[in-house]
């Protein structure tokens, strides 16, 4: 691994840097934002503004063309700019999706005039996309999918279902996966389209999340006719499609959360065990000493996919061993943190709550960490089978007709 910065690398940052003193304010010290910014109006509204500073600075689209406002450099300097705004408090949430996966995907198949249209708009904030891949019967298996897609002259009409859509009811458009061949394995019978979310048909309804969010959607679809135009790649060639998206997808979602390591320190330094700090027992220091040697071993990995992008590598499997890793370890530092407060742990109001209600807050949205950008089994199965070599699982259907896979009773 290398650690050190080009001199064109140590330039870049220092300009990030100074881009970021002058508009944001440094983490240390303030207040966390807990919530998911953009389910509301005004937290619509700051990442929006956000995005066009952002956007003027040059920094929104680092690695995408020139004519796209993009800065067409390499992408470890992406790397570097995030590492940088890392270190302070700006409004997220609302285009992650959009620019980290739609739009990369849009770029890789899409018409140059379509490129023309949408993504100088979705780069300034101007419009909002959303990935519209999961459904209720499919679990972690995307190509079980059910929601179908039929032509119809130029035309194609989608019904079905998705669910867990991130920022849906926020979003102008979305890209879609459908099933355009029940005749075929379930793999080989995938169609990708991109779409207007305002489109007659669509019935987007908000899911009321334990952590008080409504940030992912139930997404139903009646008759709704999609332009053969705004299909991404070929018939049937869906899945193909759908891999590009879920690749940046596993990069996007892999970033460390809070509360971290250093949270949990600050916490045992104030709450009290038999009336001395926490940070004072030996038990205390030992759990927090094994998720300081875990954080750091995240933190090394993530530099190895680093070294691998600055020197114009692919990187490898170390972004599933991350997010595998990350998931799980924010679940279990919100969950001790909450054992540490006592009683008070059960206070989530954030004015009240200790470290304004980040490990309860955290411990609540901490399941769909584990489920987006692949579930924990999915990983493991990466891992096993990319990295030690280990046999694929066994699957019974992956040759058969989807319409002859064997299913419950609806």
């Amino acid at each position: 691994m290398d650690f050190n910065d080009t001199k064109e690398e140590a330039e870049f940052r220092a300009r990030a840097r100074a881009f970021l003193q002058a508009n944001a304010k440094p983490k240390a010290g303030s207040r966390p934002v807990l919530r998911a910014l953009g389910v509301d109006a005004e937290g619509v509204k700051a990442c929006k503004a956000w995005q066009v500073k952002k956007a003027d600075a040059g920094f929104a689209a680092i690695t995408w063309p020139k004519r796209y406002g993009g800065q067409e450099l390499p992408p470890i300097f992406q790397v570097i700019y995030n590492q940088e705004e890392d270190e302070f408090v700006t409004p997220k949430g609302l285009f992650e999706i959009g620019l980290g996966m739609c739009i990369p995907t849009l770029m890789a198949y899409a018409q140059p005039e379509q490129l023309e249209r949408y993504v100088p708009k979705a780069l300034r904030g101007e419009e909002v996309w959303c990935q519209l891949f999961s459904e209720p019967a499919g679990g972690s298996d995307l190509a079980a999918l059910r929601t179908r897609a039929e032509k119809q002259g130029d035309e194609w009409v989608i019904n079905g279902q998705k669910i867990w859509t991130s920022g849906a009811h926020l979003s102008d458009f979305g890209i879609i996966v459908v099933r355009t061949d029940p005749n075929v394995p379930k793999h080989e019978g995938l169609s990708f389209f991109f779409l207007d979310m305002k489109s007659p048909g669509i019935d987007i309804r908000p899911i009321h999340q334990m952590s008080g969010v409504k940030h992912f959607n139930e997404v139903f679809f009646t008759d709704v006719r999609v332009p053969d135009s705004q299909r991404l790649g070929g018939v049937g060639q869906g899945w193909r499609v759908s891999i590009t998206t879920l690749m940046n997808e596993r990069l996007a979602v892999g970033d460390l959360q809070r509360p971290d390591v250093e949270d949990l320190i600050e916490l045992a330094r104030h709450v009290k065990i038999d009336g001395k700090p926490a940070v004072r027992s030996s038990a205390v220091r030992e759990k927090i000493a094994s998720w300081y040697a875990r954080q750091q071993g995240l933190k090394f990995t993530r530099f190895r996919s680093i070294t691998a992008v600055s020197r114009g590598e692919t990187p490898g499997p170390e972004n599933s061993i991350h997010k595998l890793v990350n998931a799980s370890k924010l679940q279990d530092i919100a969950s001790y943190g909450i054992d540490l407060m006592g009683d008070a742990g059960v206070v989530v109001d954030e004015d009240l709550a200790e470290a304004y209600g980040m490990f309860q807050s955290a411990l609540l949205s901490s399941p769909s960490s584990r489920i987006a950008g692949g579930s924990d089994e999915i990983l493991r199965n990466i891992i096993a089978e990319r990295v030690l070599g280990l046999p694929g699982d066994i699957r019974v259907d992956k040759s058969v007709p989807f319409n002859q896979v064997p299913a419950g009773k609806r």
